[in-house]
């Protein structure tokens, strides 16, 4: 049985030392660009190969995250880093973009590929169709039950990958346009703003409803088949790094979870932990008065006076550690440095537990009051725990075997090597001992200090058994090794197709309501793309043209065998054309039978995605509806299979697994509900069904005044999730047929150079 593999962050290389120093099997680390935490400080070539050469040293793994949608400017520094990633031998690239997939598939089959938790993979089904396209190991969603993770992680030949302890979001990842469409900042090309860990107000009443706690499954762990359990932190510290996979390496040795430990791990940076939906349904998951940071629980204030904290601590803890108290109405914990500690009527450098502490308060502390919880959020002795050794720099670098022969000549000797030559003019004499003649030359040759190169097979051909001064064979050596060049696999972009040739373009509509159809001239459309669930208007379908219609499928299914007696019978009834927005509906229908198309959550923002979901055998793609017009036009121009540009979406901002109902489960009606929010004088509406909440702007993203100067081949209006009236489907969509924007509305970032 193949061993669980501890998996840890590396924001940085002390990061990385520190992991591997406290047990990780393997370590993911992010490159300068196309990181998905695009803020952490990433590696540069030399530390990646300093890194990997080290950790494959150990026997430990490296896998690099190119886990961002890339733009089609971005190809050519994409294949350089590709690049940089074969030449240090890293063991796998975890990605989202179906574009570095096809480029790694072409150009660089040295690669494995893991399927990033961006690829947004929650059930079998999307987890076979990324094996059966070349992915060794998918990431698994975090929103999982362990049923789910160990059904999937039973796939023969597959490697599963799961989270098991850092930080959550809200959103399933990859179908998170938040931070995108709101802020301009994308999180699917590492630059999320976390706005969902913003106070949202709901009739009147601030709330973090959407800052989740941070995952800790601790024991639990042990219940997990996947093949590798990651930690999430690359924007972490190497100290939090080496004491969660410490606390994390024990458990999966056999012992039992230390409490001390999971005690330093909180103090270092915590917020409250969950299990989130790991072991069943849990409604326990969001932190909705703080955000941020708390620590160890140590207490409960039992009085403030005269300018004094005063409480019980259960835990000890010294002066110049960090306090942090909740106080209600802030944000953000209140903290200080403790500068003095009292105990027993004395003053204390370390404060015993069980105790009663008097701690001095800084000038202007808050409101303080009985029973608010005290923290221990920064400590000292925990900071010295976690200490860890490290190689010398450059003590470990991948290097290329390289083979050299060595000819000596009466006049000259002459050294060649891949392709290169280097001499060295002298008169040599009759050597007294040819084995020290070629000791000597090996022992030189072996010198390859910091080259990329290290000497494989060594000739030397000497005839005339000549004697060669060490001085000149260092030579030799010297002007040789200055010659070669480190190999340096140069991949290329692909070769594209050309370009489909000028098309009148047609107009789709996209309902998961098809009444409101009612009062539109349908012969104006070119196509119907009708969002199903797991009942659908079979009745209402029956009266549409029957050849303007596509079937689309959701995004997020859970349990897809719910859905399928309802996808059968519409394949019984002749429907051939379908939309997938996830990688779990091409499993379950033959893409060379059917019409497919990509909806906008299979990104593609690059020729290269586009080559690929040729591979798939999709017949469209749509363009992303975080994309810039730039990137769009460009890719419009050079768009070798049809597409579609959406002018007119309520925009799901996210998809949660989470539930914002303030009920619990056994008391929901199970019917849809629409929540208000406010942020910052921005409106949103919320809605939720069982078991699910998507978040939308009340504002509808409207991009018709930029449609007429893209080539698209469709141009797409989409009326889904939200209540319309057949009217008001109508006058949209005639003002949108005429390149109209609907005012108000959302442009994303497509007026944007950047995202």
């Amino acid at each position: 049985m193949m061993k669980t593999e501890l998996l840890a962050p590396a924001g940085d290389i002390e990061a990385a030392y520190a992991a591997l120093y406290y047990g990780a099997d393997a370590i993911y680390l992010g490159l300068k660009n196309f990181s998905a935490r695009a803020s952490a400080t990433n590696f540069d070539e030399n530390e990646l190969n300093e890194i990997t050469a080290y950790a494959h040293h150990l026997k430990r793994k490296v896998y690099v995250t190119i886990n961002t949608v890339l733009q089609e400017h971005e190809l050519p520094d994409l294949v350089k880093n590709l690049d940089i990633c074969s030449k240090c031998k890293v063991d796998a690239v975890i990605l989202q973009d179906l574009g570095v997939a096809h480029i790694i598939q072409t150009q660089y089959p040295e690669i494995q590929m893991h399927a990033s938790t961006q690829m947004a993979v929650h059930n079998k089904e999307g987890a076979l169709f990324l094996k059966n396209l070349g992915f060794s190991r998918v990431v698994l969603a975090r929103e999982l039950t362990l049923q789910e993770i160990n059904d999937i992680a039973s796939i023969e030949g597959l490697e599963t990958e799961v989270f098991i302890h850092g930080a959550l979001c809200y959103s399933y990842s990859g179908i998170c346009e938040f931070s995108a469409i709101e802020y301009g900042k994308s999180a699917n090309r590492g630059k999320c703003l976390y706005p969902c860990r913003a106070c949202f107000e709901q009739q009147g009443d601030g709330k973090h409803i959407f800052s989740m706690k941070d995952m800790a499954l601790e024991k639990d762990i042990l219940k997990i088949k996947a093949t590798s359990l990651k930690i999430e932190g690359r924007k972490k510290t190497a100290l939090y790094v080496g004491a969660v996979t410490d606390y994390y390496r024990q458990i999966l040795d056999g012992k039992n979870p230390d409490k001390s430990k999971a005690a330093n791990i909180k103090q270092i940076f915590s917020r409250p932990w969950c299990k989130l939906h790991v072991l069943g349904k849990n409604k326990d998951v969001v932190d909705l008065d703080f955000v941020g940071h708390r620590g160890l629980k140590i207490g409960k204030i039992e009085n403030i006076s005269k300018g004094k904290l005063i409480f019980t601590p259960t835990h000890s803890f010294g002066r110049f550690d960090g306090l942090q108290i909740d106080v209600e109405g802030q944000e953000k914990p209140f903290g200080f440095s403790i500068q003095s500690i009292r105990q027993n009527g004395k003053n204390v450098f370390e404060a015993q537990k069980n105790i009663a502490v008097e701690i001095e308060l800084p000038r202007g502390y808050p409101t303080l009051k009985k029973d608010m919880n005290v923290y221990l959020a920064s400590s000292s002795k925990v900071k010295g725990t976690y200490n860890y050794a490290k190689p010398k720099p450059k003590e470990f670098q991948n290097k290329t075997n390289v083979d050299v022969k060595v000819e000596v000549f009466e006049d000259k000797i002459v050294a060649n090597s891949k392709g290169f030559s280097f001499e060295v003019m002298g008169v040599f004499e009759k050597a007294k001992d040819l084995n020290k003649v070629y000791d000597a030359f090996l022992k030189s040759f072996q010198k390859t200090g910091e080259t990329a190169f290290e000497l494989g097979i060594f000739e030397l051909k000497n005839p005339s058994g000549l004697f060669v001064p060490a001085s000149i064979i260092n030579d030799l050596r010297r002007g040789l090794y200055e010659k070669i060049k480190p190999d340096l696999k140069q991949g290329t972009l692909s070769y594209l197709p050309k370009p489909l040739e000028s098309q009148k373009t047609g107009w789709v509509i996209k309902t998961d309501n098809l009444h409101l159809l009612d009062e539109l001239e349908l012969e104006l459309f070119n196509e119907i793309i009708y969002l199903i669930d797991d009942k659908p208007d079979f009745e209402r379908l029956s009266t549409l043209p029957f050849e303007k219609i596509r079937i689309s499928l959701p995004t997020v299914c859970r349990k897809p065998e719910l859905l399928m007696p309802s996808i059968q019978k519409l394949m019984d009834l002749g429907f051939k054309k379908l939309e997938v927005a996830n990688y779990w509906g091409l499993q379950i229908i033959d893409s060379k039978i059917y019409d497919v198309s990509f909806a906008p959550f299979i990104y593609t923002l690059n020729t290269e995605a586009m080559m690929m979901a040729c591979n798939i055998n999709a017949r469209r793609i749509s363009f992303a509806m975080e994309d810039t017009a730039e990137n769009i036009k460009e890719l419009a121009n050079k768009a070798f299979l049809p597409t579609s540009f959406i002018v007119y979406q309520d925009v799901p901002l996210f998809t949660s697994a989470v539930c914002i109902r303030k009920n619990d489960c056994a008391h929901c009606d199970g019917e849809p509900k629409w929540i208000s929010l406010s942020k910052d004088g921005k409106h949103f509406e919320a809605l939720s069904v069982p078991c699910q909440t998507m978040m939308f702007d009340k504002l509808p993203f409207c991009a018709a005044s930029v449609a007429k100067d893209v080539h698209a081949s469709y141009y797409q209006m989409d009326f889904c999730y939200k209540p319309y009236s057949a009217e008001q489907v109508k006058e949209i969509a005639k003002k949108l047929m005429t390149f109209a924007d609907v005012e108000p509305s959302l442009k994303g970032n497509l007026f944007k150079t950047g995202i």
